[in-house]
């Protein structure tokens, strides 16, 4: 047996999928205020705004994947949340730069973070028109079950993050390259949302029960 098999742990166990929708419902359910101001430049702005939490997240999540071995597997879920915390922030700032504050709430803060990482499990809920998105305003039976799938594709993704606490300088450096990356993919999504229209549609009772199956 080599010295790296060795170093590698027997089984690899990812983070929950229940604790990670658990996380999600948890975190969506407060939208962050927002200190920034309507901006004569939105566009400029928000690109301004991307670049600073993306930077900050690559430095949140590069410092939390350094404990290696199994005390690196302790910081996943955390790491989660932390960089979860930038992005959501970020959003926030993006939507009050455009001026669309008032127009953020649970179903475009999923959409935001999460439509890179799971765009399937919006494919009932949100609908582009154009330049505009029209958002289904969803129960929390409904966010619950959204919630879900998003967790398992992260948790999926979470194993791989996982064998990098193994390999903690070179480990880091490679999370923290992906928080920057995946910053940036809720930035992009946030800013084509917010620099569009957005509507909200109350579901009927049939399709909400539809949803909900």
């Amino acid at each position: 047996m080599s010295e790296n098999s060795k170093q590698l742990p027997a089984v690899i166990v990812p983070v929950e999928p229940n604790r990670v929708t658990q996380a999600i419902l948890d975190f969506v359910s407060r939208i962050p205020d927002s200190k920034i101001d309507d901006s004569k430049d939105p566009h400029h702005e928000a690109l301004r705004l991307a670049s600073r939490a993306a930077q900050r997240a690559a430095l949140t999540a590069g410092s939390l994947a350094l404990p290696p071995g199994p005390l690196g597997w302790l910081t996943l879920l955390p790491e989660l949340i932390a960089i979860w915390k930038i992005q959501a922030q970020m959003v926030s700032d993006i939507a009050a730069a455009y001026g669309k504050h008032a127009s953020l709430g649970r179903e475009q803060m999923l959409w935001c973070l999460f439509r890179h990482t799971s765009a399937q499990a919006f494919r009932d809920l949100v609908v582009r028109m154009g330049d505009r998105l029209l958002f289904r305003r969803m129960s929390y039976t409904v966010v619950e079950r959204v919630a879900k799938k998003i967790g398992i594709k992260i948790s999926q993704k979470v194993i791989g993050k996982g064998v990098a606490r193994w390999l903690p300088v070179v480990g880091a450096m490679g999370v923290g390259a992906y928080a920057h990356y995946d910053t940036r993919q809720v930035a992009k999504t946030a800013i084509a949302m917010f620099s569009g229209a957005i509507e909200i549609e109350t579901p009927d009772a049939e399709f909400t029960e539809t949803l909900a199956r």
